[in-house]
């Protein structure tokens, strides 16, 4: 509890650190180049087209730098972001923030299975997923968009913070709604912000 508890204090402090310092333009001409190792994984325009890969285009800017920093940190674990989050700058950090911020997000697909989102809306309206990620599920400041998010990804990351694996912004507010649903309603509210428009 003690190590958790670090964590999220020496992230605070380096979002903290981060704020001080405006923000650089997401044109910065340096950015798109930087930003091409993200597109490896993440996906051209952010967009990934990897299983169990978040798509970035249109997180919220502050969302993704604090889970940079959570990288960084060492809070948040990922074998293929730890030595990326170790080598970036505080300035990257904005950069990227800004960066990926501004780009078009991505659309669900069309949905093959309107009874399963339908069971989802219930869940997502029942566990009040809108009361931090707005009503659109676009995100807002420091909390994720999941609206188009690939659907297996939210899944896994919902199983993360269940198992108390992934730490989110809010302390533990993400790990205690987790922790409350079942297999099938994590199935179920996954394929219906999946497969929002």
């Amino acid at each position: 509890m003690r190590r958790q508890y670090s964590s999220y204090v020496v992230g605070a402090l380096l979002f903290a650190a981060l704020a001080l310092v405006p923000a650089q333009a997401a044109d910065n001409p340096g950015i798109k180049e930087k930003a091409s190792v993200c597109s490896g994984c993440h996906g051209e325009n952010g967009i990934s087209q990897t299983e169990n890969i978040p798509s970035l285009a249109g997180q919220p800017d502050q969302f993704i730098q604090w889970q940079l920093v959570f990288f960084r940190a060492g809070s948040r674990k990922n074998d293929q972001m730890k030595p990326i989050a170790e080598e970036i700058t505080n300035e990257d950090i904005r950069n990227f923030g800004a960066y990926f911020s501004q780009m078009t997000p991505p659309k669900g697909p069309e949905d093959g299975d309107p009874d399963l989102s339908k069971k989802g809306a219930q869940v997502a309206a029942g566990r009040r997923c809108a009361s931090c990620h707005t009503d659109s599920f676009a995100g807002t400041k420091a909390v994720a968009r999941l609206a188009g998010q690939r659907e297996e990804y939210l899944v896994k990351a919902l199983h993360d913070y269940k198992a108390g694996q992934r730490v989110g912004g809010g302390v533990a507010a993400m790990a205690d709604v987790a922790y409350r649903m079942s297999d099938e309603e994590i199935t179920a509210v996954s394929h219906y912000l999946a497969h929002l428009k």
